[in-house]
C-alpha cells in the first residue's frame, strides 16, 4: 500500500469519531493511536525476550538490557498487545492504560504530553474506545510491511491533515513543507561538498521544533545527497502536543530522541553549554515575550556576552529577536568548523526600533560582526495562521570570501502558484521550480533582475532570471520587457546611519538668543526643545558635510549636539528594491480619456435613437 493510501485509511477512524468529536480534534485520537500502534508491530518480534527478561529479574531488569533484549530504544513490559486488549472488551479502557503505563519513559512522556490518557477517558464514556481500538489492531504497520522511513512519512501526512483541520491554530505547530524545504537548501547548498563525503557526522538544532518538521526535513535531504551521513538531531519545543508529535515522528523512524526536550528555551535551555553545525526555526511571529521577561532580563544584565541576549532585548511586545540571538550563541565556533542556520521572521525585525534601541542593537551586533548571508523575502499568504510578509534570514560564522563583508537582499514575493484550495490563511505554495530558483540565486550571491516579457497587448508571456553580466530577453513585435531588481548585495556598513540631534537657540520675545545662567550650558546658548529635531546620517557619510548640506541651508543658527549620537541600523528591504515607474504621458491619458467619452456618447445616442 502506498504511503499516501495508508495515510488516508489511518485517518478514515475519524469516521467513527463525527459527532462526538469536532473536526479539529480527530488528530489528538489518531496520532497517538498510530504510535500506539506501530510501536506494538516494532515490539512484536521480541516481546517474548522482554518478557522473560523482565520475569526473571522480578520487575527489576536494568533499563540497558531490556532495550537490548527489545532491539530497540524503547520496549514495554506489559504481557498485554493490542490483539489481546480486544479479547477483553469490558475491561479495554482499564487493559488498554495499563499496557500504555508499561513502555519505557520515552514513549510514556509522549503519551502522557499528547493527553492520551484524556482521549482515552472520553473515547470510552462515548462508548467509542473499543471500536477506535479495534481499527487500529488491524493495521498492519509491522516494519517488514512499512519501513521506518515510509512510516514516518506516513506519520508527517497525518500531522499534515491535523493541521488542514485546525486551521486556526495550524500555524503553532506546523511550519508550511515547502517553506522548510527552501530553508534546508539554503542552509546546506554552501557545503554540498562536504555534506557529500563518506561518514559525515553533522549536528542540527531547532529551538521552536513544533511537530519536528524542519528536523525531518534536513535529515530526509541529507540522507538523499549521502545515505552514508548521519544528522544527530536536537531541539526544544514549548507545547506539550507538538513535542509529543516531533518526539513521536523521530522514534516511528528510529531516531534518537533524547535530544528533544519539552522546555520554553528562552527562560529555560536545555542544551546550554551545546553548539551546533546548524539550525533552523520558525519562532512564532509578534508574540510577547512577558512571561519570561524576568529570566530574560537576568541573563542579559548578570551574564552580558557571556549569554545569550548581551547585544539587547527588543521590546516584550515582540520576542522574534531572542530567538535569532539564542541561535547566534550556539553556532559552532569558527575554529571546530563554524555553524550556520536559517530562521522565519516576519518584517518587524528588519526595521523596529530606533538607534540605540535594543532591536537596533542586535541588527548592529549581527552585522557589524558580518555574520548576515542573505535574507530572502516570500510571498505573502504562505502560512495558515497568518497572511503577512516574511523573511527568510541566513546566518554564518564561516562566510565564504565571496560573501565577506556583504549582504545578500532577494525578493522572492513574487515566486509563488496558488493552491488548489486554501487552508485559512494559507493561498499561495512555492513550487519545487521556485525554491529551486531561489536557492540558485542564494548560491551565485550575484546581482540579478527579473525580466518580465509583456505582448503587445500588455499580457505577461515570459519572465526570466538576469543575472549580472547577462543579457535580458527580447521583446516581441510592440510589447516590451520589463526589469525589477530580484538579488541585490550590500556592504554591511550600508545598513548603519548615526542619529544625529539638531538643536536650534531658545529666543527671548525680541528674538534674542536665551543663554543658559547654570549648568554645564551655562553662558552658552540655551536649546530650545520645541525645536529640537533629529536627522539619520549614513554610516557611510560624514556628519559636518551632512549637516552644512542638509541642515544649515534650512536653519543656519542649528548646530549638533554630538553627545546625544547614536548609532544605528536598519534594514529597509522594500525601499531596496524600489523602482520609479514614471507616470504615463499626459497625451496617452488625453487619448485614453477621448476614447472613453467617445464610447460612452455613443451609447448615450444608441439609447435615444
Amino acid at each position: 500500500m502506498s504511503q499516501s493510501n495508508l495515510s488516508n485509511l489511518i485517518w478514515s477512524v475519524a469516521d467513527l469519531l463525527r459527532g462526538d468529536y469536532k473536526q479539529s480534534d480527530y488528530g489528538k485520537v489518531i496520532l497517538p493511536f498510530t504510535v500506539l500502534r506501530r510501536l506494538d508491530c516494532v515490539l512484536e518480534a521480541t516481546k517474548e525476550a522482554v518478557l522473560k527478561e523482565h520475569k526473571a529479574k522480578d520487575g527489576k531488569a536494568s533499563d540497558a538490557i531490556l532495550r537490548r533484549r527489545a532491539g530497540q530504544s524503547f520496549y514495554n513490559t506489559s504481557p498485554m498487545d493490542m490483539r489481546k486488549l480486544l479479547g477483553d472488551p469490558d475491561h479495554i479502557k482499564k487493559n488498554l492504560t495499563s499496557y500504555m503505563r508499561d513502555f519505557s519513559a520515552d514513549v510514556r512522556d509522549i503519551f502522557e504530553n499528547f493527553g492520551f490518557d484524556v482521549q482515552i477517558e472520553k473515547l470510552a464514556k462515548s462508548g467509542l474506545l473499543y471500536m477506535v481500538a479495534e481499527k487500529f489492531a488491524n493495521f498492519d504497520l509491522h516494519p517488514s510491511k512499512v519501513s521506518n522511513a515510509d512510516m514516518g512519512t506516513v506519520f508527517e501526512e497525518l500531522i499534515r491533515k491535523f493541521a488542514e483541520d485546525s486551521n486556526e491554530t495550524a500555524g503553532e505547530h506546523f511550519t508550511p513543507r515547502e517553506v522548510i524545504r527552501l530553508l534546508v537548501n539554503l542552509l546546506f547548498v554552501e557545503d554540498d561538498d562536504v555534506l557529500n563525503t563518506p561518514g559525515t557526522v553533522r549536528t542540527i538544532y531547532d529551538p521552536t521544533a513544533g511537530t519536528g518538521g524542519m528536523l525531518s526535513v534536513a535529515d530526509d535531504y541529507l540522507k538523499t545527497h549521502n545515505p552514508n551521513a548521519r544528522l544527530t538531531m536536537y531541539g526544544q519545543e514549548l507545547n506539550p502536543e507538538s513535542y509529543a508529535m516531533c518526539k513521536a515522528d523521530m522514534l516511528i523512524k528510529g531516531q534518537d530522541v533524547n535530544k528533544i526536550v519539552l522546555g520554553n528555551t528562552l527562560s529555560d535551555d536545555a542544551h546550554e553549554g551545546e553548539s551546533f553545525d546548524y539550525m533552523l526555526s520558525n519562532p512564532p511571529f509578534g508574540v510577547e515575550w512577558k512571561k519570561v521577561e524576568k529570566e530574560v532580563r537576568k541573563e542579559h544584565e548578570t551574564k552580558g556576552y557571556a549569554g545569550r541576549f548581551g547585544p539587547g532585548l527588543p521590546r516584550v511586545s515582540d520576542g522574534s529577536l531572542l530567538f535569532l540571538l539564542h541561535l547566534v550563541s550556539k553556532m559552532r565556533p569558527l575554529k571546530d568548523g563554524g555553524g550556520r542556520f536559517g530562521i522565519v521572521l516576519n518584517g518587524s525585525p528588519l526595521f523596529t526600533g530606533g538607534a540605540g534601541s535594543g532591536e537596533s542593537e542586535i541588527r548592529r551586533h549581527v552585522l557589524e560582526n558580518d555574520l548576515v548571508e542573505a535574507i530572502i523575502a516570500l510571498p505573502t499568504d504562505m502560512f495558515y495562521n497568518t497572511g503577512i510578509s516574511t523573511y527568510v534570514w541566513i546566518l554564518s560564522n564561516k562566510k565564504p570570501k565571496s560573501r565577506k563583508g556583504l549582504v545578500q537582499l532577494i525578493d522572492a514575493s513574487s515566486f509563488w502558484q496558488k493552491m488548489r484550495k486554501s487552508l485559512g490563511n494559507k493561498r499561495r505554495e512555492l513550487s519545487e521550480e521556485h525554491i529551486a530558483e531561489i536557492t540558485k540565486l542564494f548560491g551565485s550571491c550575484a546581482e540579478a533582475q527579473l525580466a518580465t516579457v509583456f505582448d503587445a497587448e500588455g499580457k505577461e508571456v515570459a519572465r526570466e532570471i538576469v543575472l549580472q553580466g547577462s543579457k535580458s530577453p527580447k521583446a516581441p513585435k510592440d510589447g516590451k520587457v520589463k526589469l525589477a531588481p530580484l538579488s541585490r548585495l550590500f556592504k554591511t556598513e550600508e545598513f548603519g546611519y548615526r542619529t544625529i540631534t539638531i538643536e536650534r537657540p531658545l529666543r527671548d520675545e525680541a528674538g534674542k538668543i536665551v543663554l543658559a545662567t547654570k549648568g554645564k550650558l551655562k553662558g552658552k546658548k540655551q536649546p530650545d526643545s520645541a525645536l529640537r529635531d533629529t536627522e539619520n546620517v549614513p554610516l557611510s557619510e560624514d556628519v559636518e558635510t551632512y549637516f552644512k548640506r542638509e541642515v544649515l541651508p534650512h536653519a543656519p543658527d542649528a548646530w549638533i549636539d554630538h553627545e546625544k549620537t547614536k548609532v544605528g541600523y536598519e534594514i529597509p528591504f522594500n525601499r531596496r528594491f524600489y523602482v520609479f515607474e514614471p507616470p504615463r504621458a499626459l497625451a496617452e491619458i488625453d487619448a485614453d480619456l477621448k476614447q472613453v467619452t467617445d464610447r460612452i456618447v455613443r451609447m448615450i445616442g444608441e439609447l435615444s435613437a
